[in-house]
């Protein structure tokens, strides 16, 4: 078995090590072939990792507005420079700039005594005013649950979200996503019935004590309280507590708005040799919340995004179409870096056969899901193509909408994509101080940027 493994390997490597200076005609037998080069050169020598080490090393904490984030957008430059890029530039866009300030504090009060949560701000929460708010805590488990109740049953009290994301669906992502709405709306709907603040059960399954942030939003002219998530084990204690008998919660936040700050998304290119005005796109976006330094959200999709650069470059690969990597700013928190380039690619009249935005974390691959308004890319793609990823673990093709960047492009008919890797741990770490690099396996991480040019490879030399 040993010296069957041995060939096999030195077969991978060797083919990986060949260059491909003409990419294979749609139907040929080469694309085995091609993919095992592609996968070979990616882990034996991927360097998507050490990128990340410096991304995530030097800066952490890239949320809009910040030092850290137009710190990254220079490395991100120079690295997709020194990868072999044909050109590589800049595309001004104007950010939100919002900072939390001192430490948030969350204090139980009760007769037996006074104990502090673990508590976090959400992004873009009003602070608190002078020392803080007091008040007595009504648990909800719903935004509906709200309006059942009634102002007055809610006004003066700080609301407490508590729906769990349910342990029963098996894929994280669509748990977060029936979850979410108590954090990105919870504030400001508690707002409307008179509440003083707000405070939301973290993101996560974990039971622990780490606190996740996330992005809360107001209507505009619509009453703002201050908004925080409190970890899973805050939110149990806290629960807990109301069922003895009435709490009150202190809670001092201290954020502020300042004004919009210029920032960047940085696009790169190989340059296509046959249809150089049609591109194939894939990116990952930059910036990260402030308390994370942002290793799987979004770290990993902006080096597996570089990669696919490098592996072209590196297998000697000119693609019959314009390749095109663009890292987003502002994802987090405002959206802008997405609004910058789909207002471009409306001007300029770009066609774009397809747009990848990987956002998922730095995890094992699992698939990818597609979206078109033509039809099912996901089962035509299946089709074609799930027997070349099968070898590589790579087999679920289901219909989605890929990432929030690239999302307003599936509106303009452009067929969009998204890597899917495992799910399972990725909200375990998602916008806190653990989504850190010890936490990225760099043969996962690989993988995943091998799915990706995978991916690339057949949609040019085959189309879709």
């Amino acid at each position: 078995m040993r010296r069957v493994l041995s060939v096999l390997l030195t077969a991978a490597v060797a083919a990986a090590s060949t260059p491909l200076s003409i990419a294979q005609p749609a139907g040929s037998p080469d694309a085995e072939a091609t993919l095992q080069r592609i996968f070979a050169e990616a882990l034996a020598r991927g360097q998507a990792y050490d990128h990340l080490r410096e991304l995530v090393g030097r800066h952490p904490g890239r949320l809009s507005g910040s030092k850290a984030l137009e710190d990254a957008i220079d490395w991100a430059e120079r690295t997709l420079r020194s990868v072999g890029a044909d050109t590589v530039f800049r595309q001004d866009v104007q950010v939100p700039h919002w900072e939390r300030g001192a430490r948030e504090t969350a204090v139980l009060l009760r007769a037996g005594g006074t104990e502090s949560l673990a508590v976090v701000a959400l992004g873009g929460s009003v602070p608190t005013e002078g020392a803080g708010v007091v008040a007595e805590v009504i648990e909800v488990k719903s935004l509906d649950e709200l309006a059942t109740l009634g102002r007055s049953r809610i006004a003066g009290k700080i609301v407490f979200f508590n729906r769990p994301m349910d342990p029963a669906i098996v894929r994280g992502t669509e748990a977060y996503r029936q979850a979410v709405d108590q954090r990105s709306r919870g504030p400001a709907t508690a707002a409307r019935y008179g509440a003083v603040a707000a405070v939301v059960r973290s993101m996560t399954h974990a039971l622990d004590d780490q606190p996740h942030t996330g992005g809360t939003s107001y209507p505009a002219g619509a009453p703002r309280i201050p908004g925080a998530a409190l970890s899973t084990v805050a939110a149990e204690k806290l629960s807990a507590a109301l069922r003895t008998g009435p709490v009150q919660l202190a809670l001092k936040i201290n954020s502020r708005w300042l004004p919009d700050a210029p920032s960047h998304n940085v696009i790169a290119e190989i340059r296509g040799r046959e249809l150089p005005d049609e591109i194939i796109l894939v990116g990952g976006h930059l910036d990260s919340w402030d308390i994370a330094p942002g290793a799987h959200d979004n770290g990993s999709g902006v080096v597996q995004s570089i990669e696919v650069l490098r592996l072209y470059r590196a297998l000697g690969i000119q693609p019959r179409r314009t390749l095109r990597c663009v890292l987003f700013t502002n994802e987090e928190n405002g959206l802008r870096g997405s609004t910058a380039y789909v207002n471009r690619v409306k001007e300029r009249k770009e066609k774009h056969l397809l747009a990848i935005e990987t956002d998922n974390g730095g995890f094992q691959p699992r698939g990818f899901n597609l979206g078109s308004t033509q039809g099912d890319a996901h089962e035509r793609a299946a089709a074609r193509w799930r027997a070349l990823f099968e070898p590589y673990g790579i087999h679920v093709f289901m219909k989605g909408t890929a990432g929030a960047d690239i999302g307003p492009l599936l509106v303009q008919g452009i067929t969009v994509a998204g890597l899917l890797p495992d799910s399972q741990r990725y909200f375990d770490y998602h916008h806190t101080t653990q989504d850190s690099l010890d936490k990225v396996n760099p043969r996962e991480l690989h993988l995943g940027a091998a799915a990706l040019t995978a991916l690339v490879w057949l949609a040019d030399t085959q189309g879709l």
